[in-house]
């Protein structure tokens, strides 16, 4: 046994491996424990290096201390095993002392004590229950078509959890791109581990006094999301497939003549001449440049699909250059590997070789040409038919050569991070949008994801919800799922409620699957279709607020879509089954999503006070309250105390609005502060300044309402700003140094539905906030004050 000191933390041996301790941050350290002599780390995770902390180290007899400002760690060298604590002594997490790293073969596994009442949350794209206790997932990135809401793994591998127990909390981030377990207790009362098929034991371990601050340093490892483009937030519709190019149009006029707001119409593989990426079915769509041209001018984007999958026939293009520079996997024996997938037999570009990812990216200007806006990668596992890819393939993994076991897990994330390059490639103007079904820890660098081919069910609906919440707090802030389903067919009411629920999901895209009844909005019935419209307009209307969130999130890492395990982290009752699938959209809207067949259902309203968006009944927190949900209705209740900004109804995102920005105020008994931002929605020009940024603090207590004043060379896009005052008396206004009397005026949310039954216990509710008080202001640059008297 030996050891020294470097200057950010410790490294040695022990009787059977090396080890390093590295700290990157006051909460985050990253160990390193290996049997071979130089460590083989993940090159493409972790894009940001330790900085220079202060730290003291403290040698006892057979431990070593080192200690932070937010951890001390206790390194027992005989036998090697580490405890994690507060520096108040707490324990935070510790090694199983018996067996703490160990081996099997070329298994690598670390084994970890079990705290008094610990609950484990995390883990990306994982079905099951918020509380990951007593089960197993297994980390292994694979195409899983109709997959059941237990079933293990799915597409997208994010080896990060969190630990919650006793007040505390903590993170883990297993960055190892092998197949690995994590395992939370299951089959076994003694520990949990984690463990990998090969490789290093190299994982970061985060602590501080929030979950929200171990997700932000996570992120600040794995990178955050950049500013997407403001179409993206849009409703985008799907569908597998779209064609010919006459459907396609009719289904662009039909979003407009119907008045319900869309921005993104897909074209999945049916688009291609015979599967083949880069190309257009000459039958199916003779003319894609003036088809595309023709959907724009309505205000649509169009994002096509692209599968990895290389057809391999002399004289198809892609194929012949791929195989003249030596861009494909391939057998040890220098031959290429074939899979069978949509066109036949393909290779596959190896995209962990950056000569391959830049010819990728050059292949995208067939696509630039045509006018395609976005990228949809999927089939990234990569999947193939059989579903058993040989382990023996080859990668370049950045020039280290490695089997399919190394690079599995990391393939989709690097094909995601093609398609993106391509994007900044080919229209460098423009701000790049890719949707990926495979990943790893720090794809929110390069694309939104999904959570793959779902099913038309309730059950499936509420386990996309828990997907996306888990996403969330996984550092995955921008995802969603398919609304509706997209293997089955889903009933009238289901649609209607899937609709209303994936309003507040980052992501909005419906999308359904060939040899099934036609799944767009209108396609219910007039019921439902009024609910769906009711609930897009709602979507688009809350674009200020939604924009400003992910601008928020592109600085911190926190989701949009936020489990309330995030801010509620120690509330039992968060994590029981009737509650676990809540969360706050956008920071202050509780969503309370709940199945299309029910009338009424009991919500859990976590510590605060809680406004019902629609009637703005109040409820105090830390109690269950039965909640009215008819189908025209989802529970949503926002935060007392807070800001919520909507702008007037638009059919796309690019359409102007009316230049008015409306503020809806709530009493509570804090101070608020929304960040509102704006930039020009499409250029990256944001990042050099090109953006308006302001705060805007509502303090309930001193009744005034603040503008900070604007940073930024961008000109707001509104040029008046009109409050609304939930819960508050409110006689006068004082503003500019004169009093001024408030306007009264009635208030919905969303639009009354039609009465098509006559028989009134039939009828759809509809709710209305009756003699709101508004008043309506200038939006200057400069900062200013108003008071409510």
């Amino acid at each position: 046994m030996s050891w020294y000191e470097k200057p950010n933390g410790i490294y040695g041996n022990t009787a059977s491996a090396n080890f390093e301790i590295t700290l990157y941050k006051e909460d985050t350290v990253r160990i390193q424990v290996s049997r071979e002599s130089k460590y083989s780390p993940n090159p493409y995770s972790v894009i940001s290096g330790p900085v220079q902390i202060q730290f003291n180290t403290l040698v006892e007899s057979e431990k070593i201390w080192i200690k932070t400002s937010h951890i001390h760690i206790s390194v027992n060298l005989s036998p090697f095993f580490l405890t994690f604590l507060t520096p108040s002594g707490e324990i935070i997490n510790q090694d199983d002392p018996a067996f703490a790293v160990s081996w099997l073969g070329t298994e690598v596994s670390n084994y970890k004590k079990v705290q008094p009442k610990e609950r484990f949350i995390g883990l990306g794209e994982k079905t099951g229950h918020l509380d990951r206790s007593g089960r197993a997932f297994t980390n292994w990135n694979t195409d899983y078509f109709a997959y059941g809401i237990g079933d293990d793994p799915l597409y997208m591998s994010i080896p990060f959890y969190i630990g919650v127990h006793s007040g505390l909390a903590y993170g883990i981030f297993f960055d190892n791109t092998h197949k690995s377990v994590f395992n939370f207790g299951a089959s076994n009362n003694r520990f949990i581990y984690y463990s990998a098929d090969d490789g290093d034991m190299d994982y970061y371990f985060f602590h501080n006094d929030s979950v929200s601050k171990i997700i932000s340093s996570y992120t600040e490892l794995t990178g955050k999301m950049e500013m997407p483009p403001l179409w993206s937030l849009g409703f985008q519709q799907c569908r597998y497939s779209y064609y010919p190019d006459s459907e396609v149009l009719t289904l662009a006029k039909t979003f407009r003549d119907k008045d319900m707001p869309a921005d993104v119409i897909y074209l999945d593989i049916h688009h291609m001449e015979k599967y083949k990426v880069f190309t257009f079915d000459g039958e199916k769509f003779p003319d894609p440049k003036s088809m595309i041209k023709s959907i724009k001018e309505k205000g649509f984007k169009v994002v096509v699909i692209m599968d990895p999958g290389i057809k391999t026939d002399k004289g198809y293009l892609p194929f012949d250059e791929g195989k003249q520079k030596d861009l494909f996997v391939k057998y040890p024996d220098n031959e290429i590997y074939e899979g069978q997938v949509w066109p036949g037999w393909c290779a596959f570009p190896d995209f962990t070789k950056p000569d391959t990812r830049q010819w990728w990216a050059e292949k995208m200007a067939f696509y630039e040409e045509a006018g395609v806006d976005g990228y949809w990668t999927d089939m990234n596992e990569p999947a193939s038919w059989g579903q058993f890819t040989p382990n023996l393939i080859n990668f370049s993994y950045e020039g280290e050569n490695v089997s399919h076991r190394k690079a599995r897990n990391i393939y989709g994330f690097q094909m995601a991070r093609s398609a993106k390059e391509g994007c900044e490639l080919q229209r460098p103007e423009e701000r790049p949008f890719v949707l990926t079904r495979s990943g790893f820890s720090g794809i929110q660098r390069y694309a939104a994801a999904w959570t793959g081919d779902n099913v038309a069910s309730e059950e499936h609906m509420m386990a996309g919800i828990r997907l996306v919440n888990s996403l969330g707090l996984s550092g995955v802030a921008y995802s969603g799922y398919d609304v509706g389903g997209f293997a089955g067919e889903a009933t009238k009411s289901l649609f209607a409620r899937w609709m209303s629920i994936a309003t507040f999901s980052p992501l909005y895209r419906a999308h359904s699957m060939i040899n099934s009844s036609d799944a767009e909005p209108w396609a219910f019935g007039e019921e439902v279709e009024e609910i769906s419209r009711n609930y897009m307009k709602l979507r688009y209307r809350m674009l200020p607020t939604i924009y400003s969130s992910f601008y928020k999130s592109t600085k911190t890492g926190l989701p949009i879509a936020q489990s309330l395990a995030v801010g509620y982290s120690h509330d039992k009752y968060i994590y029981e089954s009737a509650y676990e699938n809540q969360y706050l959209f956008c920071d202050n809207l509780l969503i309370a999503p709940v199945e299309s067949h029910k009338e009424i259902t009991k919500v859990y309203l976590p510590a605060g006070e809680w406004y019902y968006l629609f009637d703005n009944q109040k409820y105090k927190g830390k109690q269950i309250v039965y909640q009215d949900c008819p189908l025209n209705y989802l529970p949503v209740y926002i935060k007392a105390g807070s800001i919520l900004a909507l702008q007037s109804d638009v059919s796309y995102t690019g359409q102007s609005h009316n230049g008015i920005l409306d503020l809806h105020i709530y009493a509570g008994k804090e101070a608020s502060t929304y960040i509102h931002y704006e930039d020009d929605g499409i250029s990256p020009d944001y990042k050099k300044g090109k953006f308006l940024k302001r705060e805007i603090i509502w303090n309930t207590e001193l009744k005034t309402l603040t503008f900070s004043k604007t940073e930024g060379d961008f000109q707001s896009k509104f040029q008046q700003v009109k409050v609304y005052f939930h819960g508050i008396k409110t006689e006068s206004v004082l503003y500019n140094g004169k009093l001024k009397t408030p306007e009264k005026e009635d208030f919905a949310f969303l639009g009354m539905l039609t009465d098509f039954d006559p028989l009134p216990e039939n009828r759809f509710p509809y709710l209305e906030i009756k003699n709101i008080s508004t008043f309506t202001i200038q939006n200057v640059a400069e900062a200013f004050e108003i008071t409510i008297q």
